[in-house]
């Protein structure tokens, strides 16, 4: 942007006083706010600045002067380079910490609201979690070879990384070995991203191509999924494009919900939580929340596959899944049907953004809604209650505290509901982003 000011060398010396959303620190100089990167609560920092803003400035941290006791050395080799973690400088437990403290500022600052009982935080293995995601390739010239991972700190270009701390070890070990086989490729100027998704058995590769492979191609994919635990698939076009390259990479993905003794399919492309560990205890808490008795009747608003869709169901409760995505319906029924639950869970593809009042009274009545929307929130869904449509509890499970927030406040001071528990749950360890739940209750007058 134009009036951002690309800084020249110039250190400023900062005391840190906070954590910001973003995970960075945060400090004032005459009067002035300085996020820094890198910087911990209680450090004093000489940063240097590479956003200027009339308000504010970004900076990044250049020399630690005095240092945080919660500062530890990152696990990753790459961290001061690759821009995929943020946190990995901070102990892990004060993490967790911080993340609660933003998270009930950012429900006081934004919601104008305050839980009644805070809920203890969750957290599970805070290495090798990340099941599902996107990695950049860019094919550099230079180099002669095609760089596969994530952006470097604050550019568009490609850390050149040899393992990740996060991603799945299988596919953290092969990293090399994939940046090799992709610049033998004919399309190695051609291959903009790779999606990934794993399960307990399978690493499946979405290779995106602009190009089609040549024989010679797929030859050299096929010699290295047979060396290699991996599957390859492309996408040429739009996501009906996705297919598996041949019928050996045709593997069938799923997870598991053993407390609820429940197995989801999925394809390489359907969203799922990117953290199969800390989704168990996910579920298990917005159930503990929820109480699904038998023989209710329960709404889960952006079901996606039924994560909570079924477990629900797995109660006796009659439920519908609700979901604008009319492949995640399909594939939800497909999970419902493989785990025998037709008689409780049913399904309808709706779009929750721009859902009407008539659209929502035709559903009928549930006297308790589970959501669990996207970044956006629900702010169209929670806007339509009314003295006819006013379930007694929601549980509501987001990926984006703000929106939380947002949605909160009109529950809570327009819509006459209590805030009565909420916490996070650390789905994205060593990142600042950060899952979260609360339990609204109906107040009583």
């Amino acid at each position: 942007m134009q009036d951002d000011i690309k800084s020249k060398k110039k250190l400023l010396l900062a005391t840190i006083e906070n954590i910001d959303q973003e995970g960075r620190g945060v400090a004032h100089i005459d009067g002035k706010a300085i996020f820094v990167e890198g910087a911990l609560q209680g450090e004093l920092v000489e940063c240097e600045s590479y956003v200027r803003k009339p308000s504010y400035e970004i900076a990044f941290t250049d020399r630690v002067i005095r240092q945080s006791n919660l500062r530890v050395k990152p696990k990753c080799d790459h961290f001061n380079r690759c821009g995929g973690c943020s946190m990995q400088h901070f102990e892990f437990q004060a993490q967790i910490a911080a993340k609660q403290r933003v998270f009930e500022n950012t429900l006081s600052r934004i919601g104008k609201v305050k839980p009644e009982t805070i809920l203890t935080p969750l957290a599970g293995p805070s290495w090798h979690y990340r099941y599902k995601g996107r990695l950049r390739v860019k094919f550099v010239v230079k180099k002669n070879k095609a760089l596969v991972g994530f952006n470097e700190k604050r550019t568009h270009f490609i850390a050149d990384i040899s393992s990740c701390e996060v991603l799945p070890q299988r596919l953290s070990d092969i990293l090399p070995s994939l940046q090799d086989l992709i610049t033998k490729l004919s399309i190695k100027d051609k291959i903009p991203q790779i999606e990934f998704a794993a399960d307990q058995n399978h690493l499946v590769l979405v290779l995106r191509i602009l190009e089609k492979l040549d024989a010679n191609d797929e030859s050299l994919l096929n010699t290295f999924s047979s060396q290699y635990p991996v599957q390859f698939w492309t996408q040429s076009k739009g996501p009906d494009t996705v297919k598996p390259l041949s019928k050996k990479d045709d593997v069938k993905l799923s997870y598991t919900l053993k407390e609820f003794g429940l197995q989801f399919s999925f394809m390489p492309y359907d969203f799922t939580q990117i953290n199969p560990f800390i989704n168990q205890v996910l579920v298990r808490r917005a159930m503990s929340l929820l109480k699904p008795l038998r023989g209710e009747r329960i709404f889960d608003f952006f079901c996606g596959l039924g994560n909570f869709t079924l477990p629900i169901a797995t109660s006796g409760a009659k439920v519908t899944g609700i979901e604008g995505s009319l492949s995640l319906i399909e594939r939800a029924k497909q999970c419902r049907d493989e785990n025998h639950l037709n008689d409780f869970a049913e399904y309808q593809c709706m779009n929750l953004f721009e859902i009407t009042k008539e659209a929502l009274l035709k559903l009928g009545h549930a006297d308790k809604w589970l959501i669990d929307p996207p970044r956006d929130g629900a702010y169209q869904l929670v806007q339509l209650i009314d003295e006819d449509i006013n379930p007694s509890v929601i549980v509501y499970v987001s990926c984006n505290p703000a929106t939380l927030a947002r949605d909160a406040q009109i529950l809570v001071n327009e819509k006459g509901y209590k805030l009565d528990k909420a916490g996070i749950v650390n789905m994205f360890p060593h990142t600042s982003h950060v899952e979260s739940i609360a339990l609204f209750v109906k107040a009583v007058p």
